[in-house]
């Protein structure tokens, strides 16, 4: 090979790779992000049950900045508004009350995400969850966690239960007569006769 031939090479070479490099840098921000906004699976008035199905006592603290707008271990968008928290162990959808054991204050969240991964820490709370608790400016609290069990009162099955179907209306009885009587009715009324 001649060595114009192979510095037209080197040089196509270089060309393809500054293309594919450049590509490489811009292919990320054309991408178009579609953020599912999933409804909170809970609405409405709530009540749980007095005795908790678990109780933890520990460091908690609250997560916001670059993770607001990502997705949480259960698929849903973190949102920072909404009354959430990350925890290791409990189911997703948990209720969960946190007790601020320095002020008495106390905040129910629901578990949709995993975390927290600093020692000594129990629960992440949700931005506003910390400062519904009180917690937000200092970063961390003791707390006293509850996973609560929902008691299912309002609940659409229930419901009909508490309102069971009306029974059927009465007819009213059909008029006995002699054949005669309704032979005659029948040829007043146009309708066939009666055998």
């Amino acid at each position: 090979m001649t060595p114009e031939a192979n510095g037209k090479k080197v040089r196509r070479q270089i060309w393809q790779i500054a293309w594919i490099f450049g590509v490489c840098l811009i292919a990320p921000a054309c991408q178009t992000r579609i953020l599912i906004q999933k409804p909170s699976p809970r609405s409405g008035a709530e009540i749980f049950s007095s005795t908790p199905t678990l109780v933890e006592y520990g460091t908690a603290s609250w997560y916001g900045g670059r993770w607001i707008g990502r997705s949480t271990a259960n698929g849903e968008t973190y949102r920072s508004g909404d009354l959430t928290a990350a925890h290791r162990k409990l189911p997703f959808n948990t209720p969960v009350r946190v007790v601020d054991l320095k002020t008495g204050h106390s905040v129910i969240v629901r578990i949709n995400n995993r975390g927290p991964y600093v020692k000594g820490r129990i629960i992440d709370l949700s931005v506003a969850a910390a400062k519904q608790l009180g917690t937000y400016n200092q970063g961390l609290a003791k707390v006293r966690i509850e996973a609560l069990r929902e008691i299912p009162l309002l609940q659409k099955s229930n419901v009909k239960a508490l309102h069971p179907p009306k029974p059927p209306a009465m007819q009213p009885a059909p008029n006995v007569g002699t054949k005669g009587q309704k032979r005659e009715a029948s040829k007043t009324h146009g309708t066939a006769g009666v055998p």
